[in-house]
């Protein structure tokens, strides 16, 4: 029946565009750290303060640089086919479908990316002011300007008591998005910090894991967590249980930091566990 048809048709697109979702989360991430400052100070009472200084990368809304470029494939004979020069007509047939399949991409990759985006479309020029305007309205965001191509300078700080888990970035209105840093707070009193936005290009966090037999986009190879450019620092006074710096707390003022330099050459997340009181 022609109604069963076309909601049948609609259920497959639907779940085209999760999967496609899914796979761009899954490769790339949504948010990724460009060049930054950032530092957890963390006391044994639980009291903590945060700040995250510097650039914020939105991968659906940036550029890509890869596929920009038509190159011809090779053409071939039709009984020996052997290698042979392409007649100009096609040339133009070949460039005629990779501006096709091309725009094709495009757009699917942008409905994927609005349904990630809480309907935000990333292909509208005003989607990165739209966002800084949003970010301005919540807590800690004390600075959010839009350089674009998915690029933001931002100024996050926020301090308090941790009676409860804190993860940074959140976002008003996003369903989904991957953290750069979260802090989990144990039954007994330990806290244990992963800061998996600032790992490895490939992706170490929670979503990428859990995602690893989706397939990838072109673009994760270069993605925009290969421009991360920083330092994570925490300082505390309670006991560090267990971290993987290289050179482990060293000492600092009101008691101990660890540090973790972040580069496309990270190999490995910074985490550390601590033990508070109760």
């Amino acid at each position: 029946m022609p109604g069963i048809s076309k909601r049948a048709g609609v259920r497959r697109t639907l779940a085209g565009l999760a999967v496609a979702a899914l796979s761009l989360l899954a490769a790339a991430c949504i948010f990724a750290p460009g060049k930054f400052t950032s530092q957890l100070d963390l006391r044994k009472d639980r009291s903590f303060a945060f700040r995250y200084t510097g650039e914020i990368l939105m991968a659906p809304l940036m550029e890509s640089k890869k596929d920009s470029t038509f190159t011809p494939e090779a053409c071939h004979g039709e009984e020996t086919y052997d290698e042979r020069d392409c007649t100009p007509e096609e040339i133009a047939q070949q460039k005629a479908e990779w501006e096709s399949q091309r725009e094709s991409k495009k757009k699917s990759d942008a409905q994927a990316a609005q349904m990630l985006l809480g309907g935000m479309d990333p292909s509208n020029p005003e989607s990165g002011n739209e966002l800084a305007a949003k970010l301005r309205r919540q807590a800690g965001w004390n600075k959010v300007e839009y350089l674009g191509n998915g690029k933001f300078d931002v100024d996050f700080a926020i301090s308090g008591k941790l009676d409860h888990d804190f993860v940074f970035p959140t976002m008003e209105g996003f369903p989904m998005s991957n953290a750069f840093v979260q802090v989990m707070l144990r039954q007994d009193g330990s806290v244990r910090i992963d800061a998996p936005g600032f790992g490895p290009p490939s992706g170490g966090g929670a979503m990428a894991g859990m995602m690893s037999g989706m397939p990838k986009s072109d673009d994760s190879d270069d993605g925009p967590t290969a421009m991360a450019d920083g330092t994570f620092t925490v300082l505390t006074d309670a006991q560090v249980l267990a971290n993987n710096t290289d050179e482990g707390p060293q000492a600092a003022p009101g008691g101990a930091a660890l540090s973790w330099t972040v580069n496309p050459r990270s190999k490995i997340a910074p985490m550390a566990l601590l033990k508070t009181e109760r």
